[in-house]
């Protein structure tokens, strides 16, 4: 069951001054039985006095701060304890300090006896102000050695070498804003989950209405520019020299771009990137290079970025949760109850798992979990459990960089030679392409656990498929659930492309189910979780990272419906009213190889909705009618939906066409041999010309690359969506034919593919013009 709300949120949020009042009550009494037992000496006295003047002075100081926090019932308390109790004297001094952002050792000036104090605060970088509930005890020390080492053994091992890194995160008062301003001191992390929503804010971020404001050069990326809804951010971010990540990452990240052979790290694509990402604004990037189209140095780098911005997120909500433990435990006299009654505690979600990286095969997810153990700091992956088993389920026969380079078993390098296109043989030759997984990922203080329960893991590497196909089981089954998406803060969909030629509405669905109120309560503390959670907004916190190709008017509906990022968007390619095209495409038609008359047809449709309608209507109407009684045959239609594949598919029927098919449907039984046999016979009947129609989608055409044989008169219903497809179909007719043509039916929403074929100043004016056919030759 979820947890109830309404109790959690009152009771985690009763006011300090109630807190405050009990403390107070329980202190005084401790320091009653101090002074019933120990007489004050007079420098004690004299010590009291001091303190009672440096509160006064820090108060005076604070009054001029940006942020003035009257002083509560418990610092005037504090302050008269401190004359006639040394320990509340050295307590209330090392708060003073830590208030007004000194080190342990400045203002030893004020101690009249000049001893060094003893400081179990010294390792911490903050504690909260209204929070604070040190141990009161009547000798000198605070904490006994046994205690600080019983405290430092709950330490990872990073954090006992780097001291918890001072991570801006931590430096958050107790109602969980920053006591500084954020820009100057407040990591992207902090400052990021510690924003309060306003009620406008509440208001307009479900309609998904963005206005970008700004726009830059995208770097190393031809006539592209970066576009974001938020002051520009890329030139601060310049002179940043740790870039937002904690040391140790950074260090490690540094070392294997340098024994790459990388040089100049501060302006690689990765760096900058990475920047991007750890803005933690949404992010759409759809002009992506890919490993599989030879663009392996990009690739690489874009998930290098996203990969590093996901370990920094989850370390530093692991030394958040850390931290805050040892505080806790710190403070034995003081019931948890009280302690957590403080909102510098709120530090986790409903589940564990914070990224969610959605992948379309397990060879790219190969590719990614490998790289992910290799930007691990080595001393976080002393052993990797379950890597055997990973590589067996996961792995590639071929693991080196060069897709086409072969090893025999003499030791020779060989060639592959294929028939198949060079993406083709990246993806799909002799490499694991399965669509179905799911991978936890956890990171304990020195290792990395693979296959991890996914309510114990940090990270969950998946396909739609299969997240899909929990989602459905747990719809079924009451037993079942999907609660571990209930708190995802990252969520990252790499090959975006790809996935849309697997199921779209997988992915939606799937997105639609992130940061859903969980059905179950799975052990976490309640009052130890975030206001954003249980006020239902996770969604509004949570960070979509989209990586494509190319764009659909698909992924800009994902984009902009169901990523609302309070933080705003950036992307590198908009087409959404009122944002102008970001990028300037040259077009593929100098790649048809034989003169083909290519004409190019368009039909008005009012809208998006529409367009399937209008587009069947002049199908049936202007092009069935030319090719219905044609004798030689030979015309292959090329459709690129499904659901458009299904209606002409039913009209042909209708209209008892002699056609056969090579659709959709054959996905089912891409790797079953003994159906081949069927599609091998209709490939047949078509060359022959026993069959005068075919009917090829490009979802075919991507998993199985056939060429096909005597095509003399070819028909794209609708453009394809990946353009290196549209001169490879070309390039199929019959060069025996005479006077070879082509005929594309286009609307006006049509306008992403149209760029990527024909280029993007003819695609506008052929969307813009008064004619409605056009011709190129």
């Amino acid at each position: 069951m979820a947890p109830k709300k309404s109790n959690a949120v009152s009771k985690r949020h009763r006011t300090h001054e109630k807190f405050d009042k009990k403390r107070e009550t329980k202190k005084a009494k401790l320091a009653e039985k101090e002074v019933v037992s120990n007489h004050p000496t007079e420098e004690e006295e004299d010590l009291g006095i001091v303190l009672a003047r440096a509160n006064s002075y820090a108060i005076e100081e604070e009054s001029e701060a940006v942020v003035y926090r009257k002083p509560t019932t418990y610092d005037n308390l504090l302050a008269s304890l401190g004359s006639s109790n040394k320990a509340v004297a050295d307590m209330n001094k090392r708060r003073q300090r830590e208030e007004e952002g000194k080190s342990d050792t400045e203002g030893d000036d004020e101690d009249e006896d000049g001893e060094e104090e003893d400081d179990d605060s010294g390792s911490e970088d903050q504690i909260s102000t209204d929070g604070e509930d040190d141990e009161i005890q009547g000798d000198d020390e605070v904490l006994t050695e046994n205690t600080e080492k019983e405290n430092n053994d709950n330490l990872s091992e990073e954090e006992e070498s780097d001291g918890y890194e001072t991570d801006e995160e931590l430096e958050l008062s107790a109602n969980g804003q920053p006591l500084v301003d954020a820009s100057l001191s407040a990591s992207a992390f902090s400052e990021h989950l510690s924003h309060i929503l306003s009620s406008e804010e509440l208001k307009t971020l479900p309609e998904g209405k963005w206005k970008f404001k700004w726009e830059a050069p995208a770097i190393d990326m031809l006539n592209c520019r970066w576009k974001g809804t938020r002051p520009n951010f890329l030139d601060a971010v310049q002179n940043d020299s740790p870039y937002g990540l904690k040391p140790k990452l950074l260090k490690h990240w540094l070392q294997l771009y340098q024994k790459s052979g990388g040089k100049n790290f501060d302006s690689s694509k990765r760096r900058r990137f990475f920047s991007i990402c750890n803005s933690y604004l949404d992010i759409l990037h759809s002009n992506k290079r890919p490993f599989y189209n030879k663009g392996r140095e990009e690739d690489s780098s874009a998930m290098d970025a996203y990969l590093m911005h996901s370990l920094n997120h989850i370390f530093k909500t692991r030394d958040l949760v850390k931290k805050n433990e040892s505080k806790i435990a710190k403070h034995r006299e003081t019931s948890e109850e009280e302690i957590l009654s403080d909102d510098g505690f709120l530090d986790q979600g409903f589940t564990r798992p914070k990224v969610l990286i959605l992948l379309p095969m397990r060879s790219i997810a190969f590719r990614v979990v490998k790289r992910l153990i290799q930007l691990t700091p080595e001393s976080q992956r002393v052993n990797v459990e379950h890597l055997d088993r990973f590589n067996a389920e996961f792995g590639c026969e071929d693991e080196s960089d060069d897709d086409d380079e072969k090893t025999s078993k003499n030791g020779k390098s060989t060639t592959h030679k294929s028939s198949k296109p060079s993406d083709w043989q990246a993806l799909f030759g002799e490499k694991n392409s399965d669509d179905e997984f799911m991978l936890g990922i956890k990171h304990t203080r020195k290792s990395i656990r693979l296959y991890g329960d996914f309510y114990s893991s940090d990270m969950i590497i998946a396909s739609p498929l299969k997240l899909h196909m929990a989602i459905g089981q747990a719809e079924e089954n009451k037993e079942r659930d999907v609660d571990y998406l209930s708190s995802i803060e990252v969520l990252i969909i790499d090959h975006a492309d790809i996935i849309s030629m697997q199921n779209w509405s997988f992915l939606a669905t799937v997105v639609d189910h992130i940061n859903r109120l969980p059905t179950k309560q799975h052990g976490t503390n309640v009052m130890r979780i975030r206001p954003l959670y249980l006020d239902g907004q996770a969604r509004f916190y949570r960070q979509s990272i989209i990586l494509s190709s190319y764009l659909t008017p698909e992924m800009n509906g994902l984009f902009n419906r169901q990523c609302l990022n309070y933080k705003g968007k950036v992307g590198i390619r908009f087409h959404a009213s009122p944002i102008k095209l970001a990028c300037e495409y040259k077009g593929v038609l100098e790649k048809v190889l034989l003169p083909v008359r290519q004409i190019y047809e368009r039909f008005d449709a009012d809208s998006m909705t529409q367009a399937d309608n209008a587009r069947l209507e002049y199908f049936t109407k202007k092009i069935f009618p030319k090719i219905k009684d044609s004798v030689e045959g030979g015309v292959m239609i090329f459709i690129p939906s499904y659901y458009d594949f299904v209606r002409v598919r039913n009209y042909l029927k209708s209209q008892n066409a002699s056609f056969c098919l090579l659709g959709d449907l054959i996905l089912t039984l891409v790797f079953s041999y003994t159906k081949n046999a069927d599609i091998s016979r209709a490939r047949e009947w078509f060359f022959a010309g026993s069959r005068k129609i075919m009917l090829y989608t490009e979802r075919a055409y991507f998993y199985r690359r056939y060429k096909i044989r005597g095509i003399k008169n070819l028909i794209f219903y609708s453009l394809p969506e990946r353009k290196e497809f549209y001169p490879e179909i070309m390039n199929m007719l019959d060069e025996g034919s005479y006077d070879m043509m082509s005929t594309a039916l286009f609307s006006r929403f049509d306008l992403l593919k149209m760029e990527r074929i024909v280029g993007t100043a003819s695609a506008k004016r052929m969307i813009s013009s008064d004619k409605s056919i056009f011709a190129f030759c």
